[in-house]
């Protein structure tokens, strides 16, 4: 397969899409606006170019079809090559010429450019370049006229085409792959660290990468004294009677998963795991399905959370402190609409709707003393009738 090839057409799937978004919304002409992106990257560029841009580059894209790129000359033949936009334009000197003319051309009502106090994935229009945008169009009416095109990138973003979803279903794949080849190195005397030596070691051998950072990437946690979140490795050892969680996700052709599975190891002579170990699962898994049976289109986020929290709570354990779900695609976090409560931290994100064809983690879990962390995480991709997995899900604590 030429990935090459594929990213170019996932370019030009993400340009008719927004195209669609803004005719949707009733927006006129969305603006992002970059330079020497190798440095600072808005998130948008991967969508709408897949490659870094060197000078002052603006991509609009307008409700009428029109898609326009004005770059640096040097930058042009790529473009050109992406076979997303309708017109590309290079420059030598300044773009503000060129730029001008097309703005008053196309005479927008508004102009959505990057920028969001909610989501960092529509937050990418640095200070420095908003500035050099507003002086430009200060001697125009357009000055007045800049909006926030946090709504057209959550809905870009969160919708994935049939190619983005994909190359996800296929991480995800790889994904319960290792946690099978995992499996039988589980057992007494091992350690948290020679559990994620062994996933570093297959994403290695089969030319992944991690979904988050290297160092946390697995998250693993044995027994009852292990930190629980985003914690390294410590070199606690498994014993007898432990629960064993690890949260994993793989980079693969520049899409995500991330994935939590959960073992207990019995100890001599027990056929099963503890009733309160069996409890706490069961409990955990309810609220996972109840929050999964909320998840359909049209949904807030808080109001998917607050199902599966207040089913967790009612069993009579804790609740979580972190939201109960979020995007998956391009980051293991990939801005957007939140499945969480209504907490100052995650702003208005979590009041956003669920659309079709967004790909979600959900994730909730809970401690059980004495033997550990139970964490239940799956991916699924929401369809007109809800939430259908992508993941194999863990119907059943696996035992060793």
């Amino acid at each position: 397969m030429n990935h090459t090839f594929e990213a170019a057409s996932i370019v030009r799937e993400k340009a008719e899409q927004a195209v669609q978004i803004l005719q949707e919304q009733g927006t006129d002409l969305w603006l992002t606006f970059v330079r020497e992106t190798p440095q600072v990257k808005d998130p948008v560029v991967d969508l709408l170019v897949g490659f870094h841009l060197t000078w002052a580059s603006a991509l609009l894209i307008h409700r009428n079809g029109e898609r326009i790129a004005i770059v640096g000359r040097y930058d042009v033949p790529n473009v050109e090559r992406l076979g997303a936009y309708t017109h590309v334009e290079g420059y030598d000197q300044s773009i503000q010429e060129v730029f001008l003319e097309t703005i008053k051309r196309l005479k927008p009502r508004q102009i959505a450019v990057n920028y969001s106090e909610n989501d960092p994935s529509a937050d990418g229009l640095t200070y420095g370049m908003f500035r050099y945008l507003s002086r430009m169009l200060a001697p125009t009416p357009y000055c007045s006229r800049l909006v926030s095109a946090e709504p057209i990138i959550c809905s870009l973003r969160g919708c994935k085409t049939p190619t983005e979803l994909a190359l996800i279903r296929a991480a995800v794949a790889r994904t319960e792959e290792a946690f099978e080849l995992l499996t039988p190195l589980l057992r007494p005397g091992v350690t948290d660290l020679e559990i994620a030596d062994f996933l570093h070691k297959y994403l290695e051998e089969q030319g992944y990468e991690s979904a988050w950072e290297w160092e946390y990437c697995p998250v693993v946690t044995v027994g009852p004294d292990s930190d629980i979140g985003h914690a390294m490795p410590a070199g606690h050892r498994v014993s007898a009677g432990n629960l064993i969680q690890v949260d994993f996700g793989i980079s693969r052709y520049g899409f995500v998963s991330d994935l939590q599975r959960t073992w207990y190891l019995r100890k001599r002579g027990e056929k099963d795991a503890p009733e309160k170990v069996r409890r706490a699962w069961e409990a955990a898994t309810a609220a996972l399905e109840a929050g999964r049976a909320a998840l359909k289109p049209g949904v807030t986020g808080a109001e998917v959370d607050a199902a599966a929290r207040s089913t967790l709570v009612a069993a009579g354990y804790p609740e979580y402190l972190h939201a109960f779900g979020h995007h998956i695609g391009r980051n293991a976090h990939d801005g957007a609409t939140i499945l969480g409560p209504t907490w100052e931290r995650y702003g208005n994100s979590v009041k956003l709707p669920i659309e079709e064809g967004n790909v979600f983690a959900i994730e909730l879990g809970v401690a059980v003393p004495g033997h550990g962390y139970i964490g239940r995480e799956e991916n699924v991709v929401i369809t007109a009738q809800g939430a259908e997995y992508i993941s194999q899900p863990e119907d059943e604590l696996w035992l060793i």
